[in-house]
């Protein structure tokens, strides 16, 4: 887009693609943003094997000159509308080349809102998709091929106002602030369908954003109710552990999900979400920036960072016969009620 429709600083306009090999020992997240009001375009890719993290990041000055998805030695090819899609990012320390299928067909999701007092600070709509990836991936020296058979992921379009670029000043929002925050982003793939849960909740258990949705191959979309969240969290920690949806289907029937989360990635160290002092999205950088970290996440002083985010996990998930594999996404901080964490230190007993 040359020119939005709206002057605020905050406008984005990202593609996110997730993809793992279901054993539990690689996961990749990756991603490319422009932001036409801030003059920017940048893109990240971050890999988790074992304990260590390795992220690369790109960032330039937005041109208008053609529709090129590209930044740095990044890029993406759409390669069939809504269908399949090409991500290659060309980079010594972390590369791939990697086609994108969907499984099922993308659905749009609920419209998400935040509100800081009476101001909007995300106001954003996307579609998501599930999918599986052909290519080729190398970390730090290993070259690891992706076949569909084994590499499944996730991928979302998101526009709209979230918090980018420079950080806009604290004031009122950082003295009093929110009492806390809780996520829960759930797209999993089965064989006959896909299954995506959102939901979002206040302090004292008020629900923001409902959504879930089973979309057919046939591009059915069915309607799951309000789901009830069920979490167990490692003791000492707000690390979840397992987890459990009930959902109810459009005839009435419940429709159950068991979850149980493998490996991880907390978006905020080294992928440029909310909380990253390194880097985040849509910051000026400079024109050709790019850069190379790796994280350990057994280091005490990494460790101690990974609550304070939201936190992608590959989830391995059963509903009735069929098992389903995708993205548990979660958030737990400050104060949230219905499970019984009272304030910002709080954790499971």
């Amino acid at each position: 887009m040359a020119r939005v429709g709206t002057s605020d600083r905050n406008f984005y306009d990202r593609s996110y693609f997730n993809a793992h090999d279901r054993d539990g020992g690689t996961m990749l997240i990756t991603g490319m943003g422009v932001y036409p009001n801030l003059g920017v375009t940048d893109a990240y890719a971050i890999v988790r094997r074992g304990d260590i993290v390795r992220s690369v990041r790109f960032s330039d000055a937005l041109e208008q000159r053609d529709l090129n998805l590209r930044v740095g030695g990044y890029r993406v090819e759409i390669l069939e509308p809504l269908r399949r899609i090409r991500i290659v990012c060309e980079h010594d320390d972390l590369g791939f080349d990697l086609t994108w299928d969907g499984s099922f067909p993308a659905v749009n999701e609920e419209p998400h809102t935040i509100l800081s007092g009476n101001r909007p600070i995300i106001d954003a709509q996307r579609f998501a998709q599930v999918g599986s990836w052909t290519g080729t991936l190398h970390v730090d020296g290993a070259e690891i091929a992706v076949d569909p058979a084994v590499w499944l992921g996730t991928r979302d379009r998101s526009w709209g106002i979230r918090p980018v670029g420079e950080a806009d000043p604290p004031g009122r929002a950082a003295a009093e602030g929110s009492g806390g925050f809780w996520w829960l982003y759930v797209p999993l793939r089965f064989e006959e369908f896909t299954i995506i849960v959102i939901v979002q909740e206040n302090p004292d258990g008020f629900r923001t954003l409902n959504d879930a949705t089973r979309i057919w191959r046939d591009g059915r979309v069915e309607q799951l109710g309000w789901p009830r969240v069920h979490i167990r969290y490692r003791s000492g920690t707000r690390h979840p552990v397992s987890a459990r949806l009930d959902l109810t289907t459009p005839d009435g029937k419940p429709l159950e999900v068991e979850i149980r989360p493998h490996t991880f990635i907390p978006l905020h160290i080294g992928a440029g979400y909310g909380g990253d002092p390194d880097w985040q999205h849509g910051r000026w950088m400079g024109r050709d920036w790019s850069s190379s970290v790796r994280y350990d996440l057994g280091d005490p002083e990494i460790a101690a960072r990974i609550p304070w985010g939201v936190i992608d996990h590959v989830g391995q998930a059963r509903c009735g016969d069929q098992e389903g594999w995708g993205l548990f996404e979660h958030a737990s901080m400050g104060r949230h009620d219905p499970t019984g964490f009272a304030d910002w230190a709080a954790v499971a007993p």
